[in-house]
């Protein structure tokens, strides 16, 4: 099978997903086009199966801001019809699966017909899809895909409720590549930034308002007044400078590491002992997974699709948005007893196995086929 992947290149949960995604179809003996303004960070290599297609975007003075959308549509017929592709996989309804209906409307004139599959990550629908400014593109988006799937049941169910949906959606979870986040901890990398045996809170995320990253503070501060702990901060964002004026704040500059962008995530999560996950909203909670992945329980808002994910009392627990009392005394629950933060790691590998990427892309191979089957007949 051919099959063309538009996806943002960037750190974020939608881009990790479709690139993990296109590397694992590529390994399964698929023929995989990456479409993107910039190579995917998760693209680290590439095999005969994998290709990488750039949009260039022309800058004309008369343009206020670069036409992307235009020179990606302009972009996506001419790799379908060179290509031959068999369907195209489009993550993020903004602006790829519009995109790629116009794109599906000029091959369909040269009597081209290439079926789209649009996956919904979250913020395509519980943020950007809720402005009018571009509610109605969404939902036509949507509706004129041959196939939609959702990172989640919640995600789903939100999307039903807020668009006028004519099609069923199908929820295929996100999933784990447990060959890289299986990772062994390097106990010379802990014994630096624990060197007295402190337990070991993290939380990476992309630093916005949304995230929370202000109660990851303030429950790490109610953690360490009850025993030794550090705190480590990954990722990068706009509200950094605001979470490092708050350690200051909170006395905590001793206790909390910033370490920025990190591509070996896994090298991190496998020396520590808890994730803080208190966003206000997640359509799934790839970074938690990630975490449990590498044996680390979490400790997460009870928001959107984490319920599906993190299982409460035993693979970490779920707290009410904004509760930070709560959050912290769940979290000491866990850290405060070996055999019962044993236990809790235990658990949460076992519930991350069941998200292996060998489980979930047979889901996606079986989707494909159903949608050109379909397609086909049409």
């Amino acid at each position: 099978m051919k099959i063309g992947i538009v996806c943002y290149p960037t750190y974020g949960g939608s881009g990790v997903v479709a690139t993990e995604l296109g590397k694992s179809l590529a390994s399964r003996g698929h023929q995989v086009h990456f479409i993107s303004y910039k190579q995917p960070a998760r693209l680290d290599f590439f095999s005969g199966n994998t290709f990488y297609h750039e949009v260039y975007v022309s800058n004309y003075p008369l343009f206020d801001f670069p036409p992307y959308e235009t020179a990606l549509i302009s972009h996506l017929v001419d790799v379908v019809k060179f290509e031959k592709l068999d369907v195209l996989h489009v993550h993020y309804a903004i602006p790829h699966a519009s995109a790629a209906i116009m794109a599906r409307q000029i091959l369909a004139s040269e009597g081209i017909h290439i079926p789209i599959i649009t996956t919904l990550h979250g913020t395509d629908i519980t943020l950007v899809g809720k402005d009018a400014s571009f509610g109605p593109v969404v939902c036509y988006s949507i509706n004129q895909s041959d196939g939609v799937t959702t990172v989640s049941e919640s995600l789903r169910r939100d999307t039903e409720k807020q668009f006028n949906i004519r099609r069923p959606i199908e929820a295929i979870p996100n999933f784990i590549d447990l060959s890289r986040f299986n990772h062994q901890p390097r106990n010379h990398f802990k014994l630096a930034v624990a060197p007295n045996g402190e337990r070991l809170v993290v939380h990476t995320s992309n630093f916005r308002k949304v995230k929370r990253v202000d109660d990851v503070v303030r429950v790490f501060a109610e953690i360490r007044k009850q025993l030794p702990a550090k705190l480590l901060l990954v990722g990068d964002g706009p509200e950094r400078i605001h979470i490092e004026m708050l350690c200051r704040e909170l006395d905590l500059q001793g206790s909390v590491s910033f370490l920025g962008k990190q591509n070996q995530i896994e090298e991190i999560l496998s020396i520590c002992d808890l994730f803080l996950m208190p966003s206000e909203t997640e359509s799934f909670g790839l970074a938690a997974l990630e975490a449990m992945a590498c044996h680390v329980p979490v400790i997460s808002s009870n928001a959107g699709g984490l319920p599906e994910l993190n299982q409460d009392g035993k693979t970490g627990f779920l707290c009410q948005v904004g509760d930070v009392k709560s959050m912290a005394e769940k979290s000491l629950i866990i850290l405060s007893d070996d055999a019962t933060l044993k236990q809790f790691k235990e658990n949460a590998k076992a519930r991350a196995d069941e998200f292996d990427i060998n489980r979930i892309v047979p889901m996606y191979e079986k989707f494909y086929e159903e949608i050109i089957r379909k397609s086909q007949k049409a």
